[in-house]
């Protein structure tokens, strides 16, 4: 592999991932490399591979996993999931103190509850402080970040979470991360992010990539995202019932599609390994070749059975021999491992190039592993560094995981620890601890509105930008049926646009432009904080970078009233224009802004324009004129822009006027008339 050619894949990685619209990515930027930033490593013994512990970890994945349990302990899943199985007799009773408080604030978020709120906060609070139990530091973190029956203390938050951290709650792990990485202290929070990313990866699949699993947006701007949200109602979804009843009459491609939703716990529902497993066997009965690799996954793993590596294999060279190129993964993961199997380098390297062969993302990954680390190759970084940018840019999450580990230690690459922090992020956010999104999503939908919002608020926290969104929309749209506990019982209006102030800014940062606009309006109006023109003015200008129409409209107005703007009515305009080109949409507000441009350049300091100021002061809110141009909150700005075209329209008509009687004033002077004979 050549310098030039491996610079070419990085420079294409780097444009892809810079332009990919990662939902959950840290605050999004554009990285300009030079040639500098692909190292010139020596392939031999001296490489800071050897010496460097990050690498020591299985980077091929393992079918030996923990329960979500384990690796995510402190979780509430035993609270949303419980066992479908009875507990043992021997079964550690040590949190149920633990979970019966956290049911409590559950409960009393969902009912508003406010009494049970503070009995539950306390014992929360004792068990942290004289039972040092870290997952009641964690909750007891988030209590007081949130301001929930306790006054809003960041200090005491991060201390809490500190402790838990320490004390192996993962979810701590996470908040602290990302309190580092908002203040760009990279190298404290690439030390969390590489540990919660490593335990990401080694959940997900051996073989072909596992769904990408995002948490729905419950809201699409400024109103409920229906679409979205239909296709996520699990067994009461229409579309899904019709899919069962097809797969019970024997279709065997529902059959399949069943098997894959309860495995990975899609389309709202959860997930239920004994299920899928009865489906996909199902669906390989009626001849059905994709279920052939997930029973290979499922056998591999001991999901809902017992684990067994030999009939793992079985279906997985079942798979490949349907053309499934990705089961060759699973194939050669078993013979790198020696699982089921005599330990074949060799066996396993041909299987991993069968499956690069044809374009699985998955293959060029695991033979990047094997020239990493040097694994029946000779080790060749260069050669490693170009597998795991051709499957980043297909789309799999082990290769941002192994390239995040290059920029961290700066073997293959230079050390850049902002990027690294970025893609493990990326990946640490697909961990177990991603499962508050789906409880809180069937929440939502059953209409706890409490629950809901407890449950993104506390996802929100972990760093999750749509969390962040959701749980804002809440507090917005919902009000007082958001349930919104304060510091000493249900949220006052102050504390709820505070609490809603604070979540649309930590989603702006990372590159929501709708929270962008909403905090611009804030400020605007002093929504929950105090009245500021110029900090609106840059929360529209982050919101115009993303090429926001809307923002543009309002820097236009801001900069035609000179708030928090220069005055100035030729940039007016310019905004004005570029938020038409932008959206065909804004042609109605933007000739009514326009309109108004005109008569202020005509008749500056006239009645007219003093008349044009103070209407919007009868109801003062800049007109969302995008999705709401008729139809709520009185439209103050369109009417405003409606009167001045009147206006305009009657100056016009004046002067048009004006100038026929003052040339027909003229006419007889400007004629000779003919003498008489």
């Amino acid at each position: 592999m050549s310098r030039s050619s491996c610079h070419l894949f990085l420079f294409l990685f780097l444009l892809l991932f810079s332009l990919f619209p990662f939902p959950l990515l840290a605050r999004p930027f554009v990285l300009v490399l030079s040639q500098d930033d692909l190292k010139d490593v020596q392939n031999d013994d001296a490489s800071p591979l050897d010496s460097d512990s990050s690498w020591d970890d299985d980077d091929f994945g393992g079918t030996h996993v923990k329960p979500d349990d384990e690796l995510d302990p402190g979780s509430w899943r035993r609270l949303f999931e419980p066992p479908t199985t009875l507990l043992s007799p021997s079964h550690d009773t040590s949190l149920d103190s633990y979970y019966a408080a956290v049911q409590k604030i559950i409960s009393a978020s969902n009912n508003g509850d406010a009494r049970l709120m503070e009995e539950a906060a306390a014992e929360i609070e004792t068990a942290a402080n004289a039972d040092g139990d870290p997952h009641a530091r964690s909750v007891l973190g988030f209590l007081y970040g949130m301001g929930m029956m306790r006054e809003r203390n960041k200090a005491k938050a991060f201390l809490n979470h500190y402790f838990a951290a320490e004390g192996g709650n993962a979810q701590s792990k996470m908040a602290l991360a990302y309190t580092y990485s908002r203040q760009d202290m990279h190298e404290k929070a690439v030390k969390l992010y590489a540990e919660l990313a490593e335990t990401a990866v080694n959940s997900f699949l051996i073989s072909k990539d596992s769904p990408v699993i995002e948490p729905i947006r419950i809201h699409n701007g400024a109103e409920e995202n229906k679409e979205a949200l239909k296709k996520s109602r699990g067994e009461d979804d229409e579309d899904f019932q019709i899919l069962e009843y097809q797969a019970q009459k024997g279709n065997a491609g529902a059959m399949y599609k069943m098997g894959l939703f309860y495995y990975f716990g899609l389309r709202g529902l959860r997930r239920d390994h004994s299920k899928a497993l009865m489906w996909f066997l199902k669906a390989v009965d009626k001849g059905e070749p994709r279920s052939l690799e997930l029973l290979g996954e499922i056998y591999a793993r001991g999901a809902g059975i017992e684990r067994n590596y030999t009939k793992a294999l079985e279906w997985l060279s079942l798979a490949s021999e349907h053309g499934l190129y990705s089961a060759y993964n699973g194939m050669g993961y078993l013979h790198v491992k020696g699982y089921g199997v005599e330990k074949n380098y060799t066996k396993a390297k041909e299987y991993f190039d069968k499956a690069a062969d044809n374009e699985d993302a998955g293959g060029h990954y695991n033979l990047g592993v094997m020239y990493l680390k040097g694994i029946g190759v000779k080790r060749d970084v260069k050669i490693a560094c170009k597998c795991f940018i051709v499957a980043a840019n297909a789309g799999q999450p082990k290769a941002f995981y192994q390239l995040a580990k290059m920029f961290h230690t700066g073997v293959g690459l230079k050390k850049n620890l902002p990027m690294a922090t970025a893609l493990y992020k990326l990946v640490a956010e697909r961990g177990p601890w991603s499962s508050l999104s789906r409880w809180a999503l069937e929440s939502y939908l059953k209409g706890d509105m409490g629950k809901a919002f407890l449950l993104y608020s506390r996802m929100a926290e972990l760093g999750y930008e749509i969390a962040q969104s959701n749980a804002a929309w809440i507090l917005d749209k919902y009000g007082e049926r958001s349930m919104c506990m304060g510091e000493s019982g249900a949220c006052t209006d102050a504390e709820r646009h505070q609490r809603a102030h604070s979540l649309w800014w930590q989603a702006s940062e990372q590159g929501n432009e709708h929270a962008a606009l909403l905090i611009g309006d804030a400020y605007y109006y002093g929504r929950g904080t105090v009245r500021d023109y110029e900090r609106a003015a840059e929360a529209y200008k982050h919101a115009k970078s993303q090429s926001n129409a809307q923002a543009m409209f309002n820097l236009g107005y801001m900069h035609e009233h000179g708030q928090g703007l220069p005055f100035d009515l030729h940039l007016a305009k310019r905004y004005y224009d570029q938020a038409l080109e932008l959206d065909p949409a804004a042609k109605l507000p933007v000739t009514l802004a326009l309109a108004s441009l005109w008569v202020r350049k005509n008749y500056a300091d006239s009645f007219l324009v003093h008349i044009i100021d103070s209407l919007p002061e009868v109801y003062p809110r800049v007109e969302e004129w995008v999705e709401n141009v008729i139809m709520e909150e009185g439209n103050a700005t369109i009417l405003t822009l409606f009167v001045c075209l009147l206006t305009v329209l009657y100056l016009r008509e004046r002067q048009r006027r004006h100038a026929i009687a003052a040339a027909g004033a003229h006419e007889p002077n400007e004629h000779v008339v003919p003498a008489a004979r």
